[in-house]
């Protein structure tokens, strides 16, 4: 079985490049491979062909139920969001990056298009078919999945998500240590003369 290439400590020429598209019955077999893959590792929710090596227009998402991206294309995306993403690609190396909370794809293997979103589900909307749930969990699987599902799809283009990464500013909140304060760390000593 194919193992998913560290890129910090390995060289991966496909994973900076769009792969070729292909054919439904190979795009198949390639996912097979990709989720026996996955539930192997039991440490990720997709993974996209070029990652193990595959030069194919293939990815799998796992995070609410299995998905096979065959070919797949981005018709439209809207409601920016910003969301810390990982990738066992670069393990331990996550970044904050801007995605879309909701999404509408294409995929080879469906006549129709596919709608992604982590909009919250307003709680007089559920049609009898669906199933119960708790609506906050639910919300923050949806929105996983369409974060996911873009991921993947940047994969197979040849983009990761460090090209995507933004610095996110953060207000201060707590007091500023004084120089003669004692240190938070905890150590008793001032500040000073501790971790500054």
């Amino acid at each position: 079985m194919r193992k998913v290439i560290n890129c910090i400590k390995d060289t991966n020429p496909l994973i900076n490049q769009k792969l070729k598209e292909v054919s439904v019955e190979e795009g198949i077999s390639i996912a097979t491979e990709l989720f026996q893959i996955l539930n192997s590792r039991k440490d990720g929710i997709g993974l996209a062909a070029n990652q193990v090596g595959i030069d194919a227009q293939v990815a799998v998402v796992n995070v609410r139920k299995p998905l096979i991206l065959i070919n797949p294309k981005i018709i439209s995306q809207e409601n920016e969001v910003p969301y810390y993403e990982g990738c066992l690609s670069y393990p331990k190396k996550g970044v904050n990056t801007k995605r879309y909370r909701d999404i509408v794809i294409k995929t080879e293997q469906e006549e129709s298009e596919w709608y992604f979103s982590g909009a919250p589900n307003p709680s007089d909307g559920k049609g009898s078919w669906e199933e119960d749930s708790k609506s906050e969990d639910d919300t923050q699987l949806r929105l996983l999945e369409s974060i996911c599902v873009q991921h993947e799809i940047d994969h197979l283009n040849g983009i990761i998500c460090m090209d995507r990464k933004i610095e996110m500013s953060y207000k201060r909140t707590e007091k500023k240590v004084g120089r003669n304060e004692p240190c938070p760390c905890g150590s008793g000593k001032k500040y000073k003369k501790c971790c500054h």
